[in-house]
């Protein structure tokens, strides 16, 4: 859905999270107010503000006392977070549980480092590069890995 800088780079994740959630409500004819949990996924959320799984699930008009719970499992986030709700559902922690995952890479912040400017200025990092697209241990992207 989407692309890089494309037609939908103007909204970050959590929004695109919430119109997801509101659809897939919409479709399945489940009213809002019935939801028991929400589980999101999503790799990065630097520069989304707090809780943005919370926030997806309030803009998509699920009632503030509905847990909402994020999950950051890289790639396989929402399948985890799908993984997740579906037990919870499975132990009888609620009936109706709302899970998937987002994410706008194209509203992933550059860095800078705090503390004192060194002489010359400092150096801008790419969040997309170096949260997300590169392999921590290896310090290569992830497509050079397999």
């Amino acid at each position: 859905m989407g692309s890089f800088q494309g037609s939908l780079s103007s909204l970050p994740g959590h929004k695109l999270g919430s119109l997801a959630i509101q659809e897939a409500l919409a479709q399945s004819g489940i009213p809002k107010d019935k939801v028991d949990e929400v589980y999101m996924g999503s790799v990065i959320s630097a520069g989304a503000g707090q809780a943005p799984d919370r926030q997806a699930a309030l803009f998509a008009g699920i009632p503030d006392s509905v847990p909402c719970t994020l999950i950051n499992k890289v790639c396989a986030s929402g399948m985890k977070s799908i993984m997740v709700a579906s037990m919870s559902l499975e132990v009888g922690n609620g009936s109706i549980a709302v899970a998937g995952g987002f994410e706008s890479m194209s509203n992933i912040p550059y860095y800078l480092s705090r503390g004192t400017l060194p002489y010359g200025g400092a150096k801008l990092r790419d969040g997309l590069i170096e949260d997300g697209l590169t392999d921590v241990y290896n310090k290569v992207s992830h497509g050079e890995l397999w």
